[in-house]
């Protein structure tokens, strides 16, 4: 099985950065520092996500770093990537990991203690914690965890874990000191004027 390095975890937003520009964009964010890329597409149709999505493919293969798809485990074994994310309502994990196989890289999100409780049954390789705070890119989630649901995860959970949710620099450190083994962003990096040097300050709080 891969091993995810998520520390620095970007999260594409189409909302954000058009698609035909997002493999510069993702380019810029790993030359950064990024260690995962997450592609998140809930608009484009299934032709121009595969092809984005082996574009990104090539451009992260050069520099180590892991392409994950959120939620279509169809567009992800179309392009033989890395891995996929998933939600509680998205396809169910034993379904996925048998249709992936074993060696690529399955991230599960969690909204609630109980979630996490579950998914310590299940052999995933991170869970995502969401949201630590409230967001605008993420709507449809539950109550935000805070800095001490980070905490608390972070002492019951056996995955490694990663934050997601209204996290840039302000907040990065505490969520890192907090327990939590990365950050998953998408404004601080995708809305940043240059998103190599906003993901090289990220990259130096965590470290």
């Amino acid at each position: 099985m891969e091993t995810a390095d998520l520390l620095l975890y970007l999260v594409t937003d189409s909302s954000m950065v058009p698609l035909q520009e997002l493999p510069t964009v993702v380019e810029q964010a790993v030359k950064g520092g990024v260690t995962m890329v997450q592609l998140r597409e809930k608009t484009a149709d299934t032709k121009t996500f595969i092809e984005i999505a082996k574009q990104l493919k090539a451009i992260l293969s050069t520099y180590s770093v892991p392409l994950i798809i959120n939620d279509r485990v169809d567009v992800a074994l179309a392009i033989d990537a890395d891995g996929v994310h998933i939600g509680q309502n998205d396809m169910p994990y034993h379904i996925a990991r048998k249709l992936l196989g074993a060696d690529k890289i399955i991230g599960l999100s969690v909204e609630s203690y109980e979630q996490v409780q579950e998914a310590n049954t299940l052999d995933v390789d991170y869970i995502g914690i969401s949201p630590v705070f409230s967001t605008p890119t993420k709507t449809d989630t539950k109550i935000a965890f805070g800095i001490k649901g980070v905490t608390k995860i972070s002492t019951i959970t056996k995955h490694k874990t990663v934050a997601i949710g209204g996290i840039d620099a302000t907040n990065a450190q505490q969520i890192k000191q907090a327990g939590a083994n990365g950050i998953a962003v998408v404004s601080a990096i995708m809305k940043a004027p240059s998103p190599e040097k906003a993901a090289k300050h990220l990259k130096q709080l965590l470290s």
